[in-house]
C-alpha cells in the first residue's frame, strides 16, 4: 500500500471534526511529500532539530507539530514557526514558550499535556497541578501563548477497557476546564482541542471525544 492509499483510509474513516496529525518522525522527506502530495498539511515530529530541517525544506502551507517531549533549551529553534505544541508539561516549559514567541513576534499554540496511563515513562500534569497551573498569576500575565486544549497519551497495551477508561478520564478533565476558578470567558473560547489518539487506539479516542489523532505508522510504515 502507498502512502497515499494509507492516507486516504484513514481520512475517509475520521468524522468531520477530528483534525489528523500525520506523524512523520523518523521519516525521509520524500515521504512527508508523498503524503503533501495526496493532500495532507498537519505534520508532527518529535524531535525540534529534525522538525526545523524538514521546514526549512519543505513547503511553507505545512502546519508543523512539535508532539514529543520538549526540552526548555530547545524552544528558540522552532519558536519561528511551530503552529502547535502538544506536550506541555510545566509553567517552566510554558514561560519559556511565551518567551521565544515574544522574540518571534507570535502567539504560540499550544496544547497542555495530562498524565493519564498507567507507565512511569510517560509526560505530563495530573488534574490538580493543571488547575494549579491555569489559575496562577504567572499564567494570567503570559500573553505569547494560546492553550487550546489537552493532549495525552494511553497506556501501551492490548487492554481496551484500560485504553478507553483512560481516554475518559482525559475527557472529563477537558470538560473541568470551564469550571476553573479565574479561567476566565476569553481564554475559554479557544479550548477546543483534545488531541488522543494514535494508530492503535484512534478509533476508541474519537468514540471517547477525541478532535485530533496522531497517526504515524499507519500512514508511513512501521519505523
Amino acid at each position: 500500500m502507498s502512502i497515499k492509499s494509507n492516507l486516504n483510509t484513514i481520512k475517509s474513516s475520521l468524522p468531520e471534526h477530528v483534525t489528523l496529525v500525520a506523524v512523520s518522525k523518523t521519516k525521509p522527506v520524500p515521504d512527508l511529500m508523498e503524503a503533501y502530495e495526496a493532500g495532507q498539511r498537519i505534520f508532527g515530529e518529535n524531535k525540534i532539530q529534525e522538525m526545523a530541517d524538514k521546514w526549512e525544506e519543505m513547503p511553507k502551507d505545512i502546519q508543523w507539530h512539535m508532539i514529543g517531549h520538549v526540552q526548555t533549551n530547545k524552544v528558540k529553534f522552532m519558536a519561528p514557526f511551530v503552529n502547535l505544541i502538544h506536550g506541555v508539561d510545566s509553567l517552566k516549559l510554558l514561560q519559556e514558550i511565551n518567551k521565544q514567541a515574544l522574540k518571534n513576534n507570535r502567539i504560540i499554540d499550544c496544547l497542555l499535556q495530562i498524565y493519564i496511563a498507567e507507565e512511569e515513562t510517560k509526560f505530563g500534569l495530573d488534574q490538580n497541578e493543571l488547575n494549579e497551573l491555569l489559575s496562577s498569576s504567572e499564567f494570567k500575565e503570559m500573553k505569547n501563548i494560546r492553550i487550546l486544549g489537552l493532549m495525552g497519551m494511553a497506556t501501551f497495551t492490548e487492554d481496551q477497557n484500560q485504553i478507553k477508561k483512560e481516554f475518559t478520564h482525559l475527557r472529563f478533565i477537558f470538560d473541568s476546564l470551564k469550571h476553573i476558578d479565574g479561567y476566565g470567558k476569553d481564554a475559554l473560547q479557544f479550548v477546543s482541542t483534545i488531541s488522543m489518539g494514535m494508530s492503535g487506539d484512534y478509533k476508541i479516542a474519537i468514540e471517547c471525544g477525541s478532535t485530533m489523532v496522531r497517526i504515524g505508522s499507519s500512514i508511513f510504515g512501521g519505523r
